[in-house]
């Protein structure tokens, strides 16, 4: 689908054509073969097109991006050496926000606030297939007792591993202020899902009481056992960023008790289809919808 999808917001984007030949700027995106994952990767600033977050969470880019401050009186960004920490307007005010409600949680002097994307998002070097559009942040599990550290301990530091069991239950690190944190985040309405590992799922919903509505935006998934995901909605007016599709109706707990069983009995590995077709290489810069073409044009 990812051709498709790119070949459609080039349509909408520049046009199929001029009257008097083939768009040159369309023609040139068209061409751009180079790894789309080293165009952007080594991409240290943001770019002042005016098209913000564009494309979807895992085939996308962003213009218009800020640096959350490597600092602030209720957060720290952690690895500065990736140079991630870089998102829409929107995402940053959305970590500030939890922040400052972390900060009234007993144990908790804020928010260690992990990988969010690149200058100008698009794929990245190592790690993430989402974190393109600069709409996904990753919030660490480990509360914060102090908020100065240098940028060499930052780089030491690890988060809280909360798993166990392979990620089919918590373990004894996982408090009734994760549980808050966490639905703090899915009841904010700028929220459009949040991945975490499956047993906290499970624990959360065993243990939710009242509204139980936020739990349909909480998701298992395998791999965020030492930090949550908090994807957002597009926002208002940003033409060319693409939604996710909504998750299913329902507080999604069966389906999360289904995702534990089969960590712990899991299912026999499916037959290769013989008529699947062989192994894709890396995303190209033209796969991507056309304005990323734009996007990294832009000084």
């Amino acid at each position: 689908m990812r051709p498709v999808l790119a070949a459609l917001a080039i349509v909408m984007a520049l046009g199929a054509c001029r009257a008097e030949g083939p768009d040159p700027t369309l023609q040139a995106h068209l061409s751009d073969s180079r790894v789309a994952r080293e165009a952007f990767g080594y991409q240290s600033t943001a770019s002042s097109a005016s098209v913000g977050p564009v494309g979807g969470y895992a085939v996308g880019c962003q213009a218009g991006a800020m640096a959350l401050p490597e600092t602030g009186p209720t957060w720290q960004a952690m690895r500065l050496s990736r140079n991630r920490n870089w998102a829409q307007p929107e995402t940053l005010a959305f970590v500030q926000d939890l922040s400052r409600y972390a900060a009234t949680l007993p144990g908790w002097e804020g928010l260690y606030v992990g990988d969010m994307s690149q200058p100008r998002g698009g794929p990245m070097l190592s790690g993430h297939a989402s974190h393109q559009s600069g709409l996904d942040m990753d919030i660490w599990m480990l509360p914060p007792s102090r908020l100065d550290l240098t940028r060499s301990e930052r780089e030491a530091i690890s988060s809280r591993d909360m798993q166990r069991a392979g990620g089919a239950y918590v373990n004894s690190s996982w408090t009734p202020q994760h549980a808050a944190l966490v639905q703090r985040a899915a009841q904010d309405p700028r929220t459009a899902r949040i991945f975490i590992f499956g047993g906290a799922k499970v624990e959360l919903c065993r243990t939710a009481t009242g509204d139980r509505s936020w739990l349909n935006k909480v998701r298992p998934w395998a791999g965020h056992n030492t930090h949550f995901h908090v994807r957002l909605n597009c926002p208002a007016g940003a033409r060319y960023c693409e939604d996710q599709v909504p998750p299913p109706p329902g507080d999604g707990c069966a389906e999360a008790e289904e995702f534990v069983a089969n960590i712990l009995n899991p299912p026999p590995p499916r037959p290769r289809d013989p008529n699947a077709p062989p192994p894709r290489g890396p995303l190209r810069v033209n796969e991507l919808p056309a304005q990323c073409s734009l996007v990294l044009a832009a000084p």
